[in-house]
């Protein structure tokens, strides 16, 4: 599917709709439609759940989770009121003699303060939404989290929600319902990251200041999106503003934060520059002889451009760069089997995304946009005998456009996508002494084409539903060579049959099929709903790591002949229900996931130089299903929630691969399997600009393989072990506290300073990222625990605004 495809056909079909629209309402009495979008003056966040109301006709809305209203109405003049709790209401005389577009800035209001949120859709969403595992953060909700370290953490955050887990501090990604950190789809302003944390997973890498809000779709996933298993996560980065100039940032233990939103043009034109660095080298020159000249550098810059030609139109332009740089003064890289002194490890980040926007009519708009994601990593050893330099990389383009119409029964929705994959797996370059021999696998090429359709349907006010299809396509394309193997053999060189060579631009292999998406809800009555949602998901390119949590460093690969595909098929049925006005919500939902071509590796897999990687790839079944229950406070002194999930997550492999992989056909707990999970998370306003938070979790210890036995060879200890992950690490558990100091509200400045004061795991727990073992011929096992972050981590941040 090409792209001058994609977008005539889009095209033709926008202007069909357009011309069918503009056909119904010409016989029509005369109508317009006064709609915007509710903001809040400090934060610029989207306001969902304000009400909108024109006095004179009584005819009004409320803001959806993205601040926007319409209100269909005859000409004439009226007075259009806008209010939420917390905020002081705002009172506007408008002359309605055609579509009207009226963005409202709401302030806070210091007597309703202490009523504080810690949601950012409103409360009843809950019950009344169709879509199933769906939660979505503020920035001004994700800052009342006690963080480490005293940095923000986006990523850490949605930690604290039901159904999400990690392999264990400073780990790198999330798991989400039985999902790998590859499974799901993490996208920054429409660009796909393929890496979200800092220094291998200590922080992530969304600048705080810059983050509007989050959304994690772990049940219910529109049909909008693909190529990902699990969940998706999107971050929407907040506009610039049109009318002020601002200027923010923040000084802290770890990070230095600054940027700056000023219009060019006032209400047309605006820039955002956000920048975040960490250069603290000289930390470690206080601390012990083993860890001084350690380098642990990162920074990310963060800008968008958003334009306003007309009423009808917006054109936005975001640009991310982020760069890591991580060494310690001696270390050994076992992947060449030599010592290496000095290694250094270096990973970037460069994302782009332009988004044009055309509102059409009143109730459709249409959607371009052009996405470009880089990664690329990079190890370095200088040592002359064995200098070498590793490096890889992903990069991603694609176009996507997508047409929404809206209406008081239906919502519909339609689009194109094209996708291009360039992969540089691992290229080994030695240094000029070096005695290690130089390796460059093969680029892959590859293309993923989509279309999808959706509607939801508000059949009454009990039952409404989301139906969806996706159909996606994948093309491997040349230079490629692939290897035929014998049917129904374990895939070893003495195996190979064929080999084919497909010249460039070539497709070697293709993959298709649909991907249907449904979601239902029926309320039982206005605080209490069921909801149910299926969904199929396929996935084509994928992260190719065998190590307890994926070094930022580990490659990328594709489907081709032997890789296939990976599918998921996902059921979860949930009950929701509100109490005291929607003081409390709670949930409960099941969920049951089974996947096909799940990818597991076989025993002392070469994943970094392999050139046939498909050798290394052992594809089976998965399975994964869980309970999740929450219960969450909205307002009031102390807000907050209380969440515990039970998951499962397993894995079975053809037993045939038992011969060199010791498989068995039998059912084994994956790597990040984890049956109990609870988490506490509690705000409490001491005054009207102080707040006590504390979030405290608990989980059940992620399985490991322990040896059973041992043998010697040549006078060398050999573990033996059984099948894997047969038992499991000690459990996880965790304190954390923090203190915000905030401006006195009732106190007009233009300066507004921040401090907050946090301690990461209050009571000094050692919690065990891994056990390994030392074997000599004396003692059988000499078991040693890992422990990430052994004590209490204090930290001072102060954050300002002018």
């Amino acid at each position: 599917m090409s792209r001058k495809f994609t977008t005539s056909f889009l095209l033709g079909l926008s202007i069909l709709f357009c011309s069918s629209l503009h056909a119904q309402e010409a016989g029509k009495t005369q109508s317009f439609t006064v709609y915007g979008n509710v903001i809040d003056s400090i934060t610029q966040e989207p306001i969902s759940g304000a009400a909108v109301f024109l006095n004179e006709s009584r005819a009004g809305a409320y803001t959806d989770k993205k601040g926007f209203y319409g209100i269909p109405t005859p000409p004439g003049s009226y007075t259009l009121r806008i209010s939420y709790l917390g905020y002081a209401a705002k009172v506007i005389p408008i002359q309605v003699d055609k579509n009207v577009i009226m963005d409202v800035v709401l302030s806070k209001d210091a007597k309703f303060l202490e009523e504080v949120t810690v949601i950012s859709s409103k409360p009843e969403e809950n019950v009344r939404s169709t879509e199933t595992g769906v939660a979505q953060l503020s920035i001004r909700s994700i800052r009342k989290i006690p963080a480490f370290m005293g940095e923000i953490d986006v990523v850490r955050s949605l930690q604290m929600l039901p159904g999400v887990s990690t392999v264990g501090e400073g780990a790198t990604g999330l798991n989400v319902r039985g999902g790998s950190i590859d499974q799901n789809l993490v996208l920054m302003d429409d660009a796909p990251v393929f890496n979200s944390s800092h220094l291998f997973g200590f922080f992530s890498i969304f600048n705080p200041d810059a983050v509007r809000d989050v959304t994690l779709s772990r049940g219910g996933v529109s049909a909008e999106y693909g190529g990902r298993t699990s969940s998706v996560l999107d971050v929407r980065l907040k506009d610039p503003d049109l009318e002020k100039r601002t200027l923010y940032g923040g000084i802290g233990l770890i990070s230095n934060r600054l940027g700056l939103e000023m219009p060019l043009i006032k209400n047309r034109l605006a820039i955002l520059i956000s920048g975040r660095g960490s250069f603290n080298d000289f930390l470690f020159k206080l601390g012990p002889d083993n860890i001084q000249g350690t380098v642990a550098n990162f920074y990310d810059l963060t800008g968008k451009i958003l334009f306003k030609p007309s009423e009808k139109t917006r054109l936005s332009y975001t640009s991310y760069n982020s760069f890591d740089a991580f060494k310690l003064p001696s270390d050994s890289l076992n992947t060449v089997n030599v010592n290496a002194s000095s290694s250094r490890y270096e990973y970037r980040t460069y994302n782009q995304t332009l988004r044009f926007n055309w509102f059409v009519s009143k109730n459709a708009s249409v959607t371009l946009t052009g996405v470009q994601s880089i990664y690329k990593a990079n190890t370095t050893v200088p040592d002359s005998s064995i200098a070498f330099d590793l490096s890889s990389g992903i990069r991603l383009r694609a176009l996507k456009a997508r047409y929404v119409h809206t209406g008081e029964k239906n919502n519909l929705s339609f689009g194109l996508e094209s996708t291009n994959y360039q992969i540089d797996p691992n290229r080994l370059v030695p240094g000029p002494y070096s005695n290690i021999l130089a390796i460059d696998i093969q680029r892959e090429l590859a293309r993923e084409s989509a279309a999808y359709l959706e509607n939801e349907w508000k059949l009454s006010t009990q039952f409404s539903i989301i139906a969806g299809l996706r159909y996606s396509f994948f093309q491997r394309l040349g230079a490629d060579t692939v290897y035929r193997y014998a049917p129904e053999s374990i895939r070893i060189d003495e195996n190979v049959e064929e080999t084919q060579v497909f010249s460039s631009g070539k497709v070697s292999k293709s993959y298709g099929g649909i991907e249907p998406r449904l979601s239902m809800r029926y309320s039982l009555n206005d605080n209490t709903s069921i909801k149910a949602s299926y969904n199929r998901m396929r996935q084509y390119v994928q992260l190719i790591s065998n190590t307890t949590a994926a070094l930022p460093t580990a490659r990328w690969g594709s489907s081709d002949l032997n890789i296939l595909p990976q599918i998921a098929d996902q059921i979860s049925v949930g009950f929701f229900k509100n109490l005291q006005e929607n003081r409390w919500e709670t949930s409960a939902e099941l969920y049951y996931r089974k996947s096909q071509n799940f990818p597991d590796y076989r025993d002392l897999a070469d994943l970094i130089f392999s050139k046939n990687l498909e050798q290394e790839i052992i594809q089976g079944e998965g399975k994964a299903y869980g309970l999740e229950l929450m219960a969450r406070k909205n307002n009031g002194f102390l807000t907050g929630w209380v969440t515990y999930t039970y998951a499962r997550t397993q894995i079975k492999v053809d037993p045939r691969y038992e011969s060199i992989h010791n498989y068995t056909g039998a059912w084994y707990p994956a790597n990040y399997d984890k049956p109990h999970t609870l988490n506490v998370m509690m705000n409490y306003r001491t005054a009207i600009n102080v707040t006590l938070s504390a979030n405290f979790t608990y989980s059940t210890g992620r399985p490991a393989t322990y040896p059973y036995g041992r043998f010697i060879a040549a006078g060398n200890t050999v573990p033996l072990y059984p099948n894997r992950n047969l038992q499991r690490i000690p459990d996880y558990h965790r304190l954390d506290l923090a203190l915000i100091v905030e401006p006195n509200p009732n106190r007009i400045r233009k300066w507004k300073g921040t401090w907050v004061l946090s301690v990461y795991n209050l009571y000094g727990r050692k919690n065990a990222y891994s056990i390994y073992f030392a074997l000599n011929q004396r003692q059988q096992t000499n078991a040693n625990k890992l422990a990430i972050f052994g004590s209490a981590f204090p930290s001072l941040t102060y954050n300002f605004k002018f």
